[in-house]
Formats: C-alpha cells, sequence, structure tokens
C-alpha cells in the first residue's frame, strides 16, 4: 500500500477523538464506497442528496482502513468495530486535511479557472508537467466545495508540481478554496456566458473568477488570456488582491506569452509561441483553435512554475482530448467508416463555437456530411433563448448539413433555424437518439455537445455500441 497519511497525521490536522485501533498509515483519501481503494481513509461527508454515513458498512466491505465521522452519528455507529476518527464536521475535517496538505508540500502550485477550458487545461498541464517531474492534480472535474480540498487531501507529500480546477456558479464560492490552495499561478483561462442565469452579465462573471487571484502565495503570478475582453478587469481585480507579477497569454502583441502563428489541421495543430524570450514551435495532439489557446496557456505556466520547456512543449504532441470534451472515434459502419467527435460533458456558448470549429476544421469525403447533434446549453437564465438561436449562425458557419436538437432550451434555437439546414428536433433525449442512429453514413463527421445533465452522453454510448471501432481497414464510400 502507498503511505499518504499516518493515522496521527490525521488526528493531529483534523483534531478529531480517535476510537479503536488505528492503523500506521493509509494509501488514500475516499469520499465515496465505490471508487474507495483498500487502504483507503473514508470521509462520511453528508452532501445535498446523500450521507457519507449511511454507506460505511459499503466502506468497511471495500477495504477502508480508516473512518473520519461524525460525532453526532457515532450512537449509530457504536456497534461498528472498526477504526474511528470522531469530528463535529466531517466536510470541515477533510479542508483541515487538505490545508495541511498544501502545508507540508514543496511542490510548485497552479490553480486553474475560467468559464471554459478548466479541465482540458488542467489535464493538458497534468500530462505535460508528468514529463519533467511528479504531478498531482485534481481527479475528473473535482473543482467545487468538496472536490478541492479532497484534492489537496490526496496530495502525496514528495509531489513536484500540483494542479488543482476551481469552479464556481455563484459569487463567493472560488475565494475560500483558492485560500486553500495557496497557488504559485492562477490561471484565468476565458470568461464566457457559462452560468449566466446566477449572474447579471459577462462583467459579473469576470468578478467571480477574479478571486482566484486573492489565494496567490506572496510573489504567485496571475496568469491572464489577454485575447479575452474581460482582461482590463481581470488585471485591475488581480491588482486590488496584492498580486505584484500579472502576466498575458494570446495572440494580442501585448501578451507575455505570445502566440505567433498557427496551423489547424482536422486532428492537430501546429503552433509557434513567444516564451521566455524564445520562440517555440509545438505540435498539438488534438485539434481546434481552443486546444491551441490551451496548450499556450500550459507553457506559460510550465515557463512561471521553472520547468523544462523543451520536454513540457514536446509532450503536448502527445497530448489527446478527454471523453466528454472532444475526444475522437473512428468508427465503422456498414458501408465505410466516420467520425464521432464526444463533446457531451458540457456546454456554453463559447465551448459550442469551439466544437462547431471542430466541426468545420474536419476534412471529409465528398459523400459524407457535416452532422452536429445539440443539446441544452443550460444555466443561461433569461439570456438563454437568445444564446441558443445565435448557434444558428454558427452551424451555417461550420458548414453543418444535417442537425439534430434536443431538449426544452433548443427549441428556440428550432424556431428559429436558418433555411437551408436539415434539422430535426425532439423535447427528448431518448427521443432523438435514433434518428442520429439512422441518419450517420460512412464519410460523415459527427460533433455531440450538450450540457452534461441533457444526458446526451447516452448518445456517444448508443454509437459506440453499435458501431464498433474502426481498425483502419473501412474506407468512407
Amino acid at each position: 500500500m502507498n503511505h499518504l497519511w499516518t493515522a496521527d497525521e490525521i488526528i493531529e490536522a483534523t483534531g478529531g477523538r480517535p476510537f479503536g485501533t488505528m492503523p500506521e498509515s493509509v494509501g488514500g483519501i475516499s469520499i465515496d464506497s465505490r471508487s474507495l481503494t483498500p487502504g483507503d481513509a473514508f470521509f462520511a461527508i453528508k452532501g445535498d442528496a446523500m450521507d457519507g454515513h449511511d454507506f460505511i458498512t459499503a466502506a468497511v466491505a471495500a477495504g477502508a482502513a480508516l473512518f473520519i465521522v461524525s460525532e453526532g452519528k457515532l450512537p449509530a455507529l457504536g456497534r461498528l468495530n472498526i477504526p474511528m476518527i470522531v469530528v463535529p464536521d466531517v466536510l470541515a475535517a477533510l479542508e483541515k486535511l487538505g490545508v495541511a496538505a498544501r502545508a507540508r508540500t514543496k511542490a510548485k502550485v497552479i490553480a486553474v479557472t475560467g468559464s471554459a477550458g478548466k479541465t482540458s487545461t488542467k489535464e493538458a498541464l497534468r500530462h505535460c508537467l508528468s514529463a519533467v517531474g511528479q504531478v498531482h492534480a485534481s481527479d475528473k472535474s473535482f473543482n467545487n466545495h468538496w472536490g478541492v480540498p479532497l484534492s489537496l487531501a490526496r496530495m502525496p507529500a514528495d509531489c513536484q508540481y500540483a494542479i488543482f480546477e476551481i469552479g464556481m456558479n455563484h459569487p463567493d464560492e472560488i475565494r475560500p478554496l483558492v485560500k486553500m490552495v495557496r497557488p504559485h499561478v492562477a490561471l484565468v483561462t476565458l470568461i464566457a456566458a457559462a452560468h449566466l442565469g446566477h449572474f447579471k452579465n459577462l462583467a459579473e462573471i469576470a468578478k467571480a473568477k477574479a478571486e482566484i487571484f486573492e489565494g496567490l502565495v506572496p510573489n504567485g503570478t496571475a496568469l491572464i488570456n489577454r485575447d479575452d475582453a474581460h482582461w482590463k478587469s481581470l488585471e485591475k481585480d488581480a491588482t486590488a488582491a496584492g498580486v505584484k507579477n500579472i502576466a498575458f497569454f494570446g495572440e494580442h502583441i501585448r501578451a507575455t506569452y505570445r502566440l505567433l502563428d498557427i496551423k489547424l489541421h482536422s486532428d492537430h495543430s501546429t503552433f509557434v509561441a513567444k516564451i521566455g524570450g524564445k520562440e517555440i514551435l509545438a505540435r498539438v495532439g488534438a485539434a481546434g483553435r481552443h486546444m491551441v489557446q490551451n496548450a499556450l496557456a500550459v507553457l506559460a505556466c510550465a515557463h512561471l512554475v521553472g520547468a523544462a520547456l523543451p520536454a513540457v512543449a514536446l509532450a503536448l504532441g502527445d497530448l489527446k482530448a478527454e471523453a466528454g470534451r472532444g475526444k475522437r472515434h473512428r468508427l465503422r459502419h456498414p458501408k465505410g467508416a466516420f467520425t464521432l467527435i464526444d463533446e457531451s460533458y458540457n456546454a456554453n456558448p463559447a465551448s459550442m463555437q469551439a466544437a462547431l470549429s471542430l466541426l468545420k476544421a474536419m476534412e471529409i469525403p465528398e459523400r459524407g456530411k457535416r452532422i452536429a447533434v445539440l443539446g441544452d446549453m443550460l444555466e443561461l437564465g433569461n439570456h438563454s433563448p437568445k444564446l441558443h438561436v445565435e448557434l444558428g449562425e454558427l452551424l451555417v458557419d461550420a458548414g453543418a448539413q444535417r442537425v439534430f436538437l434536443g431538449g426544452e432550451a433548443m427549441r428556440a434555437l428550432a424556431d428559429a433555424m436558418p433555411q437551408g439546414i436539415k434539422f430535426e428536433y425532439r423535447a427528448k433525449t431518448d427521443e432523438l437518439l435514433p434518428l442520429v442512429l439512422a441518419a450517420v453514413r460512412p464519410g460523415d463527421a459527427v460533433v455531440v455537445k450538450s450540457s452534461k445533465s441533457t444526458g446526451f452522453s447516452k448518445i456517444v454510448d448508443a454509437m459506440l455500441k453499435q458501431f464498433p471501432a474502426d481498425t483502419g481497414n473501412a474506407k468512407a464510400s
């Protein structure tokens, strides 16, 4: 078993009371009995829908070595002969352990936020910095009030780089999280209309994202997208937070880390950037201008934390898009092959534009079609109808020949679809799914894009099940 924490260290960090025979150490931290690894410490946090105390028996069966439980639940757990650390509040205890993890590490710490590109950039940083040292990074999209302390608590003492994603739906959510993370670099990828239903305008979103600068360590650096329309307000808020070092990345002539040239291809991109006064030529193994923007941010972060740039740049060539975030599948239709681009994890106007740009860049044979399967962009409030209708222009620009729309919010686009585009609309995902499966033909390029809770991942799963992976033998006819 890997050693992450001794029981004594957890007791000291959380201020809890030990019951039973303590293990010498634990190999990991878990809040979910389904993904628990034998030897982990199980924190029985109480969420909005479920209480971890209800799953302690499952955690015992899964091999948990130690249990952090609430004082109020102790009477109900009295009959269990398990090692426990009893605390007033389990989530607060997890936060304390996260703070202790940050205090003991000597790693260079990077925090990432933004309306789009957070997870992709975090994963790109994980991938590229792994070429030059031991890296710890947030799992999946663990970027909220429990995900950030959990990611901190899981940080090994000896890692050299640590990357944390920090998200928000409302003001004042990033502030307490970044003060736990205390990054050396705080990156804002992009300001866009995500969660706009909770804000008056994009300026308010920018203000909330700028909270990430408040947690920077002394002499830390705020890294801002200079091509973003809100760069000036972000710079102002960083200065107001006491940040002395502010750097910019982008194509703008005044960007500290500047994109000089870019060549986009259907399955990758190449670019030239000026990093630390030197020109670097790099290849990105994932397609799309937005991935180049992310890659530029990665090189900027690498330079700021003193990582070896040649190795980091080389690692960009092996970068692949994640499932639900642009991952490509070459699938075999009975009469030939076609391409599926899986963008089913999330959607807002900026990421919709990026996904449709991917579709536009696809090289397809003469008989192939560009097909867009689009679901609702959620949390846009009163702005929702207008922002959905505006997708019509993007579909025209992408050269989409067939469009499938699903969800209540997409009705606005269906009612205003530009002429000349053949489309189908259904309110429910399950009604749309068979239409998409029946429509695909050899040579097609299909992009599936929607907010996660609309369930469009079911469409991707159904396509992967019906059409096997193409091993290179099938040809589009």
